[in-house]
């Protein structure tokens, strides 16, 4: 029993992060200022200077044979959506109180969610986002979320990783977009938005998805039939009715930050978008 216990306690590989959380992995790759991990369950790019040591961290030892519990096996280990948690959130107010704090419009974030997991709380995209705004493991990992499926965390998460795209493109939401779905290295190599299929199409449903809530809010300030929309657009035609009265005179009058104002200029032009379609 002694020796069976000390072969089971094999040396696990892991990164070590800066921010002191820990990522394990079975071989990595040097990839120029990126290293690339690769797990059980695919593989995550991180940055050189976000990691500070690889170690080889010490497993425990497996349980006797007559206490060990089967785990359940799966066919798919990366479902659409995931079995949702018996927790109710109230949504529009996570995704208010995440984008006030870094000046961020409310409408710009749920266009993002929208469009990333149509708003499920447990998606899991095939290369393994997860939640509502799609982190990948090593996003989530860097900016301290232990659960992902956690609609708050994962909107905090979510919102302060785009905020932090917006002030790296001074601004420019559909850069701060396409890096958000290709990755900002993508951008970097090819000096904006990337030729790829998926991201012009990203990209466009959200522009789309962004103007048409403006739109439907502008009506509703005059007096007209709200067109139907998310479920951000209920809460802001109603909480938000000095902003509203503004945007009937002109659509894209600027709220309350820069940053907001950027977006909204940006998505109401959508001739910006380099040709996205779905």
């Amino acid at each position: 029993m002694t020796l069976a216990a000390q072969l089971c306690a094999l040396g696990a590989e892991v990164a070590v992060l800066r921010n002191g959380r820990s990522i394990q992995y079975v071989r990595k790759e040097q990839l120029g200022d990126t290293v690339r991990l690769y797990t059980t369950d695919g593989y995550i790019d991180v940055l050189n200077e976000q990691i500070a040591s690889f170690e080889v961290e010490d497993t425990p030892p497996a349980p006797p044979a007559e206490t060990a519990v089967k785990q359940p096996e799966t066919t798919n280990p990366f479902p659409l959506v995931q079995p949702v948690a018996n927790k109710t959130v109230d949504l529009d107010e996570v995704v208010r109180q995440a984008s006030m704090r870094r000046q961020l419009d409310p409408d710009f974030v749920n266009s993002v969610i929208k469009a990333e997991s149509n708003f499920h709380p447990r998606a899991v995209s095939p290369k393994g986002a997860q939640g509502l705004m799609q982190l990948m493991p090593g996003t989530a990992a860097l900016l301290g979320v232990s659960d992902p499926f956690d609609p708050k965390a994962n909107v905090e998460a979510g919102t302060s990783y785009l905020s932090s795209l917006l002030d790296l493109y001074h601004d420019d939401p559909i850069k701060a977009l396409a890096a958000y779905n290709a990755g900002p290295q993508r951008v970097e190599q090819y000096h904006g938005v990337p030729p790829y299929r998926e991201t012009h199409a990203y990209i466009s449903r959200i522009v789309r998805d962004f103007n048409a809530k403006k739109r439907a809010q502008v009506k509703t300030a005059q007096g007209q039939t709200p067109v139907p929309s998310t479920q951000a657009q209920a809460s802001s035609a109603t909480k938000k009715k000095s902003a509203l009265n503004k945007a009937a005179k002109k659509a894209t009058t600027p709220s309350r930050t820069t940053k907001r104002k950027v977006q909204q200029a940006a998505a109401a032009t959508p001739a910006q978008t380099p040709g996205g379609t779905n």
